[in-house]
C-alpha cells in the first residue's frame, strides 16, 4: 500500500529532533557529527557490521591510533589487528578484511580511497551500504546508504514496499529528492534507534504517524 509523503516535512522533523544523527564508528557520547577521512569511514563501517556503535567506536579508535593510514594498516601484523579490533566482534574475519582493503588501497590507489561506487564495491567485504557510507560520510557525495534501520523505516512509512535493502535503495533514490540524500542515512538511523525501533516502536511519540502505514495498520489495530 503506497502513501503520499511530504519529504520536506519529514526531513524538517528529523533535523530538529536529531541534530547530530548517526555515524559509523561515532562515539555515542559525542555532541556533534565528527569529521572522518574516507579511509576511516571505510574501515569503521566494515568494523561496524553486526556490532553495536560503542564497540565499533572502541575498535576504530584503537586501530587508527596505531595504524592511521592505509600503508600503516597494510603492513600491520594480523595478530595485532585482531587484538585492537576485538571489541567489534568477529575479529578473525574483520581483521583479514580490513588488512586486505588497506593493502589494495596502498598498492593500487596510492593510499587514496577511491570515490567511485564501483571501485569501492570491488573491495572484498564492501557492500552497497558500506560503499555509500564512504561516499556520504567520507567524501560528502550524495548517496543513499540503506541499513536495517533505513530499510525498516522506509517500509513502515510506506515509502517503499521492498524485501531487501538494495531494493529499498533504488526506491529511495527515485522518490526522495537528491538534496536530502546526504542526510537521510544518519537521521533515519537515529530515528530508528530512538523512536521507530525494531521492537516496541514509540509511535505515541512520533510526529510522522499521519504519513505512516505501520501506525495505521499495525499500531492502531493492535489497540
Amino acid at each position: 500500500m503506497s502513501k503520499e509523503h511530504d519529504f520536506d516535512e519529514m526531513m524538517e522533523y528529523l533535523r530538529e529532533k536529531f541534530e547530530v544523527g548517526a555515524f559509523p564508528g561515532k562515539d555515542p557520547d559525542e555532541d556533534e557529527t565528527p569529521n572522518r577521512t574516507p579511509f576511516e569511514v571505510l574501515i569503521s563501517t566494515v568494523l561496524s557490521q553486526r556490532t553495536k556503535d560503542v564497540n565499533t567506536h572502541r575498535a576504530s579508535e584503537a586501530l587508527f591510533e596505531e595504524y592511521p593510514t592505509p600503508k600503516d594498516l597494510a603492513e600491520a601484523p594480523l595478530d595485532r589487528i585482531k587484538e585492537l579490533i576485538k571489541p567489534s566482534g568477529f575479529y578473525n574475519v574483520k581483521s583479514k578484511r580490513v588488512k586486505r582493503i588497506a593493502e589494495r588501497i596502498h598498492q593500487e590507489f596510492d593510499d587514496e580511497v577511491p570515490d567511485d561506487l564501483n571501485d569501492l564495491l570491488d573491495f572484498r567485504g564492501v557492500g552497497r551500504k558500506t560503499a555509500n557510507c564512504v561516499l556520504v560520510y567520507g567524501f560528502g557525495e550524495p548517496a543513499v546508504p540503506v541499513d536495517t534501520h533505513v530499510h525498516r523505516i522506509s517500509n513502515r512509512l510506506g515509502i517503499a514496499e521492498t524485501n531487501d535493502p538494495e531494493e529499498t535503495e533504488r526506491v529511495l533514490e527515485k522518490k526522495i529528492p537528491k538534496k536530502y540524500w546526504i542526510e537521510i542515512n544518519r537521521l533515519m538511523v537515529q530515528f530508528g534507534k530512538e523512536i521507530c525501533r525494531p521492537r516496541n516502536p514509540r509511535c505515541d511519540e512520533c510526529p510522522l504517524t499521519h504519513m505512516c502505514i505501520y501506525y495505521e495498520e499495525v499500531y492502531l489495530d493492535g489497540d
